[in-house]
């Protein structure tokens, strides 16, 4: 079987694969679907669920006619919608069942809606609880002197403006090698930074890693890169101080993203209060260096 996957990077791409031969029974993992579904796919599954339900025990209902008193509009459609007022338990006004067989089936919806009510209030609010975090990424890593040595710079931020607590960022490089038998193999490297800990996220972090010689990226070009279908993956976690929840986010820097010999443009002015300002407006942008 094959299935098509999005894999988002970061909010500024994402990128497309295909996987072949692995089962994909939605009807058993119901929970993940609805926790990676968009929103108005959600609702959408949402309001399908209802209406057909309500149909079929609009057809159930009509398996024996004239269970139901005072039907309004007559025939089936009535029975559509007697069985949204049963199973939205809003109450019976002039349309109530008056048999037997209307009770019973009156009754196993009532259970069934209960049920799926239950399952769709905790399916929304384990959406809405789930923590997120608005961390940015700048759009271009750059590769400058630093200290008389090449260093790697990452640039990132935390968009709610609140204190992450203890933030670790780790760097990892994955890439295409050849052992020494000649066997092909994706191989993922960790990219040490000068420092990985932040104490209290709050506006912006810049990463460095120091390419030296120990190094994954030593003597590494865009070109190198690109023949071993390298990139780069910044994560990052730390613990939301408002909520008390984990967040993390990630990034992916493919060699079209690296910029060497560039510096990042300074978002951080004081004014003559001695107020600082941060321009997010500039966060993204590059500056060759002279």
């Amino acid at each position: 079987m094959q299935r098509r996957i999005r894999v988002r990077q970061s909010d500024l791409s994402s990128r497309e694969f295909i996987t072949h031969g692995l089962p994909h029974g939605l009807w058993h993992d119901l929970y993940h679907f609805f926790m990676t579904v968009g929103w108005p796919q959600l609702f959408a599954a949402f309001a399908g669920f209802f209406v057909t339900f309500n149909l079929l025990f609009g057809l159930v209902y009509a398996l024996q006619p004239g269970d139901v008193a005072n039907l309004d509009p007559p025939g089936y459609w009535g029975l559509f919608f007697f069985s949204v007022e049963t199973f939205a338990t809003v109450g019976y006004g002039d349309m109530h069942p008056q048999t037997v067989f209307a009770h019973g089936i009156a009754t196993l919806e009532n259970f069934v809606g209960l049920t799926s009510l239950a399952l769709i209030t905790g399916m929304t609010f384990a959406r809405f609880s789930r923590p997120t975090a608005r961390f940015m990424f700048a759009r271009y890593a750059v590769i400058r002197p630093i200290d008389g040595k090449p260093t790697l710079m990452l640039r990132c931020a935390n968009a709610r403006q609140n204190i992450v607590m203890e933030a670790r960022a780790q760097l990892r490089m994955f890439r295409d090698e050849t052992t020494v038998e000649g066997y092909p193999i994706r191989r993922i490297h960790d990219l040490t930074l000068r420092r990985s800990q932040h104490p209290m996220f709050l506006f912006g972090w810049t990463l460095l890693h120091v390419i030296d010689a120990a190094s994954p990226l030593y003597e590494a070009s865009a070109q190198t890169l690109r023949a071993s279908r390298a990139f780069l993956l910044l994560t990052i976690s730390g613990t939301d101080e408002t909520t008390g929840q984990t967040i993390m986010a990630r990034t992916r820097y493919e060699p079209d993203r690296l910029r060497w010999n560039y510096s990042f443009a300074d978002i951080l002015s004081t004014d003559e209060n001695g107020v600082d300002h941060f321009d997010y407006r500039h966060f993204h942008d590059v500056e060759p260096l002279a």
